[in-house]
């Protein structure tokens, strides 16, 4: 009985191992959980359960061999009492075991990443807060172009950054601190960020502008897709936000001019216009073609809104770009607006650490052609840090911390809109969405998105591998790529 039992927990470990392990996997690396088949963690019970019996009933034979002996009692010799009790310990062990096999299966996971994501990022707390930010408000409004709305100055965004964590309360507490201005979309947060925001603005909704993206939960809706495909990401969109309509539709983080300009995609805007789904057409970008897509937009005079990568230091090609929007009554939304938001990682004055968010919303809101900013946030001292900068311009001491600041992370902060080194990779690696997912996981805290956005990608940084990296020397600002792509593929990778 003994051999027996042995076989049923070896047989039970190795189920543990390969299959619940792999239901576990699929858990971590963020899989729909209503989509996952629960038949692995079903026979990894019952094959527990199993195993469970055996060993009671073989701890039960060893406590009394013969058959009809007397019931063990508290006279038992202590042999009967060390047999019972090693029963008890075995199955305690087994089970043990078989959990610790399931969590073996993904250890290469934990070891490279998911140390990282439970030991870092603890609740945002700004390093000195000042009391003159308690209960900060907006205090600036500014027309959003052609569209004629009038949205807060400093405005709610829900991306990568947020790694999931905005709630409800904070949300609809930057409402009630006046931000009137919501930016999301469906893949932000597995359809989380829409669900909450439209939770947060019941009975609000109509002193709300809302923007999100003709997208689907796993990401953009492609160029040719049919016009039904648009119009029912949309309608998913609208059930999700708990609304009859949106105000601003944005092809979404766009690449191409393609894309950009697809006919179904128009048409379908067009036709949820009619429909009073939606108000107005957006783009939002802020990749290496931005200023292809952007002037293509421009040109074309479909869009009333563009969201660009913004900041201090940005690409001197964007002011232009900017100024050509403004020309056609174009608003204008800043994104990215930190600049890789590394300022709490660099060992700069703590004052200056807090200062840097306050310093960079002020000298973005200094162009009066730029309507706004959304910036991701996800607790109220990020409101009391952040709206305290509404309404003001920057300082002589703002601009020397934003200087410090751009001197320190030159070599690692990739430019979202630069693209200069892409031609000289051999393998065709988009180093730049690679280093932005590493920026989402050390920078923003949004672990969970940036090993999801990583494992997305069709190419990764495994190629890097061997390679003679002839990409050494290509970043003008003198960031190491094969050290920073090779790095981040260790870092992200799932095993």
């Amino acid at each position: 009985m003994g051999r027996i039992t042995l076989a049923a927990w070896f047989i039970t470990t190795l189920i543990s191992y390969f299959a619940l392990g792999g239901f576990l996997g699929k858990l971590i690396e963020g899989y729909d959980r209503a989509a996952l088949s629960l038949a692995p963690a079903t026979v990894t019970i019952v094959a527990l359960l199993v195993s469970l019996a055996l060993t009671v009933r073989w701890q039960m034979d060893r406590t009394h061999p013969q058959q009809g002996a007397e019931t063990a009692t508290d006279t038992q010799p202590p042999s009967a009492r060390r047999r019972f009790l090693f029963g008890s310990l075995a199955a305690t062990g087994g089970i043990l075991v078989t959990l610790q096999a399931a969590v073996a299966k993904n250890f290469a996971w934990y070891s490279v990443t998911g140390r990282n994501i439970f030991m870092v990022r603890p609740p945002y707390k700004a390093d000195v807060a000042r009391d003159e930010w308690t209960g900060a408000r907006v205090s600036e409004y500014r027309r959003l172009g052609r569209t004629e709305a009038r949205i807060s100055d400093i405005s709610l965004g829900s991306g990568a950054g947020t790694g999931g964590r905005q709630t409800v309360e904070v949300a609809r507490e930057a409402i009630e601190r006046g931000v009137n201005y919501f930016d999301t979309a469906p893949d932000y947060s597995e359809t989380g960020s829409e669900q909450r925001l439209g939770e947060a603005m019941k009975g609000l909704r109509d002193q709300m502008f809302i923007a999100t993206k003709f997208c689907r939960p796993n990401g953009h809706v492609a160029p040719g897709s049919s016009v039904n495909d648009y119009i029912e990401a949309v309608n998913g969109s609208l059930v999700r936000l708990q609304t009859d309509r949106v105000d601003l539709i944005h092809i979404h983080s766009c690449d191409s001019v393609e894309r950009l300009l697809d006919e179904n995609a128009h048409e379908a805007f067009d036709r949820l216009k009619q429909q009073g789904k939606a108000r107005f057409l957006g783009v939002s970008t802020h990749t290496p073609n931005l200023e292809q897509v952007a002037n293509a937009a421009i040109d074309s005079d479909r869009f009333d809104v563009m969201m660009l990568a913004y900041h201090y230091g940005a690409w001197p090609k964007l002011g232009e770009i900017i100024d050509r929007a403004a020309a056609k009554d174009i608003g204008v939304v800043a994104m990215k607006t930190l600049r890789g938001s590394k300022h709490k990682g660099l060992l700069t004055d703590r004052d200056e650490r807090d200062s840097f968010t306050q310093a960079s919303f002020k000298w973005v809101l200094s162009n009066p052609r730029v309507s706004g900013l959304v910036i991701s946030l996800w607790e109220s001292a990020q409101l009391d840090e952040f709206l305290y900068a509404s309404g003001k311009r920057p300082t002589t001491s703002d601009l020397a911390v934003l200087e410090h600041y751009q001197e320190l992370s030159a070599n690692t902060h990739c430019r979202p809109h630069c693209g200069v080194c892409l031609d000289k990779c051999p393998e065709g690696l988009p180093i730049h969405d690679v280093l932005r997912q590493r920026m989402y996981y050390e920078d923003y805290g949004a672990q969970k998105e940036a090993i999801r956005g990583y494992a997305a990608l069709e190419k990764k940084a495994d190629v890097c591998n061997g390679c003679s990296a002839p990409c050494l020397n290509a970043c003008p600002y003198g960031i190491n790529i094969a050290e920073r792509t090779r790095g981040t593929h260790e870092l992200l990778s799932l095993g």
